[in-house]
């Protein structure tokens, strides 16, 4: 049942021997084959130069994670619902004292003292400060110094070496070839590159006076009254305080309290003056200091304005502002939060990748946020990363972190990105997997590539339609991000759609610019609405575009489901991609069979019949999912 992730990647992370094994016991662990755009070699690293090595360590049991997951997501499976509890997960993915002892000692050996080694509270890593010169010589190794074209630098090496007997107990080492570091502004600039959301935010075609709230134009203007008539969407919640439904921001995107009123005045007039009830992690806060424009308020006004509105304002909203004003924050940190052992799971934060806190520069968050958010049963989130920018050991780990919180009974939503086959900002991989804008090979996203989220693509009332007729994927401004991954194997659960729709509907394009095995992760899951979208932003009306609209919306419909499951005594939905996927659900979306998703010098894949690369398997239909989640234990 293990799809993890494929044999191919299980090679690159340091499985592989040697060329000339029998002259050394070290193997190689994992390596890069380029540097990153933008980046170039400046200078070897000064031998004394201190870094914080960092050992991951393995997790037991962590080949079954896809196994439990399914035992309680699983329609078929006679403990659907019956999710683990935080305590559960922490005692089955915990590593043995033989790892620990395994690293530990051939540390001692190596001349390292022992009261230099750390072991972290939840036994998931080991680290101790090295000077470059011990790190060189641990891991077979050599250490740079590389620029950015900002000016930022990085100390990352190329690959790395462990010796054969340690290479079951270490998952990765940091900081070593995890090379896509923050670029946030420190020291002049305003870039932020690398950040989640990179390249992947809401986009605009400006503002706009002239709309008007009626069904009739949905084709032009999408507002609350057009997404309800389009997926059913009639329930007011009667469990509000009992149910929870989190939207993840990431600082510097912050929302106005007086664009969030604007909205209501027009849309939910007992929503006026109601915030989300924010939640800060690692020093969060909404940003009220800097120049306000779409960059800094688009996302959170999107995100949090129809979620509001679609919920009503009995269910509140729960916004999880990640990130300081200083150095921001990834995907990591806010899982930090939502699970206390993930702070150290499989090694904890890299600090090449994540920020790392208590954030001691000026103004930063002097304080450390771990484990002290009771994740939400729904979370949506409007960010991404290519697939490509991160090491396969990173999004692995990431991706296991994600099922684990499935474990608990929470539902993941992800926007799949808004260039269709390309990755974020239109780029495209080349063959020796650079990533440019004149690539050619399809570049996919992650998270939405990990089998345990549930990634949602874009859809559009196309001109001249109205809201009872079908959708197409959307071509307006964006298009759904979908594909095939290269890092994930296909799940059990999307095996016979992503067949049929092979099978059936083959790609006219050559193999070697998609990964066509048809054994790997395909997304999106699912759609909704993403084009057209009146947003409220800097106190203007805007048209907005992106599967960052529709992220939400599917949240919504979703949190209202929990709210009519928790009203009856029964528990939240959890991890639902095994179940909508399941024959029981197939009427549980409307099939969108028209639109692509170009990109990377093509028309990318065509939306068809049955689940498609495009827009999964449809848009929502809310009485039908509604009555079908009731039957359900």
């Amino acid at each position: 049942m293990r799809s993890f992730i494929l044999p191919f990647v299980l090679l690159s992370l340091g499985l592989a021997a040697n060329a000339d094994p029998t002259s050394t016991p070290w193997v190689l662990h994992e390596q890069r084959s380029h540097i990153p755009p933008g980046w170039a070699r400046a200078r070897k690293h000064d031998a004394s130069a201190a870094i914080p090595l960092r050992f991951a360590l393995v997790q037991p049991n962590i080949d079954n994670i896809e196994e439990y997951l399914y035992d309680v997501s699983h329609p078929d499976s006679p403990n659907y619902g019956k999710h683990w509890t935080a305590g559960q997960v922490a005692t089955t993915f915990g590593p043995s004292q033989q790892s620990v002892d395994a690293v530990r000692d051939w540390l001692l050996e190596n001349g390292i003292e022992s009261h230099r080694v750390k072991i972290s509270p939840s036994r998931g890593w080991l680290q101790f400060e090295a000077t470059v010169k011990e790190a060189e010589d641990l891991l077979h190794t050599t250490y740079n110094v590389y620029g950015h074209d900002t000016g930022a630098e990085h100390v990352a090496c190329e690959s790395y070496h462990l010796p054969e007997h340690l290479v079951h107990h270490v998952d990765f080492v940091t900081p070593t070839v995890h090379f896509d570091a923050k670029l946030s502004q420190r020291s002049g600039g305003s870039m932020r590159v690398g950040q989640p959301g990179s390249g992947n935010g809401p986009k605009t075609t400006g503002v706009v006076s002239n709309w008007i709230n009626q069904l009739e134009d949905c084709d032009k203007h999408i507002t609350p009254i057009c997404l309800r008539a389009l997926y059913g969407l009639i329930y007011e919640p009667l469990s509000g305080d009992k149910n929870s439904y989190g939207i993840v921001e990431y600082t510097p995107q912050s929302y106005r309290q007086d664009d969030l009123n604007l909205f209501a005045r027009n849309f939910s007039a007992d929503l006026y003056g109601v915030s989300p009830t924010m939640v800060s992690i690692d020093g969060g806060m909404r940003d009220t200091l800097r120049l306000q424009n779409l960059d800094i308020n688009g996302e959170s006004s999107l995100d949090l304005e129809y979620a509001m509105n679609l919920v009503t304002s009995k269910q509140k909203v729960t916004l999880y502002q990640v990130g300081d004003l200083v150095a921001g924050a990834s995907f990591n940190n806010f899982l930090d939060a939502l699970d206390g052992t993930y702070c150290s799971f499989e090694g904890g934060d890299d600090p090449n990748l994540d920020s790392i806190y208590p954030d001691t520069q000026s103004g930063g968050y002097n304080g450390k946020d771990c484990g002290i958010v009771k994740p939400a049963n729904v979370i949506s989130t409007s960010y991404g990363y290519n697939e490509a920018d991160l090491t396969l050991a990173y999004t692995a780990r990431q991706c296991a972190e994600y099922a684990k919180l499935g474990l608990m009974g929470v539902t993941f939503i992800y926007s799949s990105g808004d260039d269709g086959v390309a990755g974020g900002g239109a780029i495209c991989l080349n063959p020796d997997g650079s990533q440019t804008s004149d690539g050619k090979i399809f570049n996919p996203g992650f998270p939405s590539t990990c089998p345990y989220i549930t990634s949602v693509g874009a859809t559009q009332v196309s001109p001249g339609n109205s809201v009872f007729d079908r959708e197409s994927a959307c071509e307006q401004v964006i298009y759904s991000g979908g594909g095939f991954s290269n890092n994930f194997a296909i799940p059990d659960y999307q095996k016979d759609a992503v067949s049929s729709y092979l099978k059936n509907h083959p790609p006219a394009y050559p193999s070697n610019i998609w990964n066509s095995t048809g054994m790997s992760r395909a997304y999106p899951d699912i759609s909704a609405n993403g084009a057209n979208y009146i947003v409220a932003i800097d106190g203007n009306f805007s048209l907005v575009f992106g599967t960052s609209a529709a992220a939400p919306v599917v949240g919504s419909i979703f949190t209202m489901i929990n709210d009519a499951r928790i009203t009856i005594g029964k528990g939240p939905i959890g991890f639902i991609n095994p179940l909508i996927y399941s024959a029981s659900f197939a009427d549980g979306f409307h099939d969108i069979t028209n639109g692509t998703n170009q990109g990377c010098g093509t028309l990318g894949f065509n939306a068809t019949l049955g689940w498609d690369p495009v827009t999964g398997l449809g848009t929502p239909n809310f009485p039908v999912l509604l009555a079908k989640w009731l039957l359900m234990p």
